[in-house]
């Protein structure tokens, strides 16, 4: 049996109570308006912008400053980086070669012969000389055939290259000085120049080498 479909059926739209089809609206009452928008909006991102710029700011100079500060006193008092110039310390020390300088040992105890020392001759100038102790407090030094005599005995210097020519002294190294000579003793400026040099002008003893790499290690 077949069944048809009224024509009631295909032609009438479903309405709701008041009367209207389902997708209209009830009335002609207009839609309420979007919010308004809050005049201060923009600006309030602005402070928040600023407060983080500002918190960055803080956080490093809270890990900056410290770290310039430790920075300094370990180059006061405890280390420091110089960098050799010249020849006077040949074949031992090189030219540019980069070196770290410690302060604490002669806090602890007096300089000893054959310390590799960074010492500042002059008040007044700024220059740093590097030399090795070779005459301590209450010693005769003497230069003469071609070697250094203490106390009237030769020196042992497995360190150098070549003989000490010349002739100098003798004289007697006062207290709390030491007599500084470089290795290379024919291109030296040194004690044997600018006389004894007192324990406070002595601004540490070298310790490392670490540049360049083939040359890094213990000085000696």
């Amino acid at each position: 049996m077949n069944i048809e479909n009224t024509p009631a059926e295909n032609n009438i739209e479903p309405t709701n109570p008041e009367g209207a089809p389902f997708d209209a609206p009830a009335t002609d009452a207009p839609l309420p308006p979007f919010p308004p928008e809050s005049p201060g909006a923009a600006a309030n991102s602005s402070p928040t912008i600023i407060n983080q710029i500002g918190g960055a700011i803080k956080e490093t100079l809270e890990t900056i400053i410290p770290a310039i500060i430790i920075a300094l006193l370990i180059n006061l008092f405890l280390a420091q980086a110089t960098k050799v110039y010249g020849q006077s310390m040949e074949p031992n020390l090189h030219t540019n070669e980069r070196l770290i300088v410690e302060k604490v040992s002669y806090k602890l105890h007096a300089p000893q012969r054959g310390d590799i020392v960074v010492v500042k001759v002059q008040s007044a100038s700024k220059e740093l000389l590097i030399k090795r102790i070779i005459g301590l407090p209450g010693d005769t030094i003497e230069v003469k055939n071609g070697m250094v005599f203490i106390n009237g005995e030769p020196l042992d210097e497995p360190y150098l290259a070549r003989q000490t020519l010349g002739r100098y002294g003798p004289i007697q190294v006062p207290d709390s000085h030491v007599f500084v000579m470089g290795d290379n003793r024919n291109a030296s400026n040194d004690s044997r120049s600018f006389g004894p040099v007192a324990f406070d002008k002595i601004v540490g003893k070298a310790w490392i080498s670490y540049w360049p790499l083939d040359e890094a290690g213990i000085v000696h």
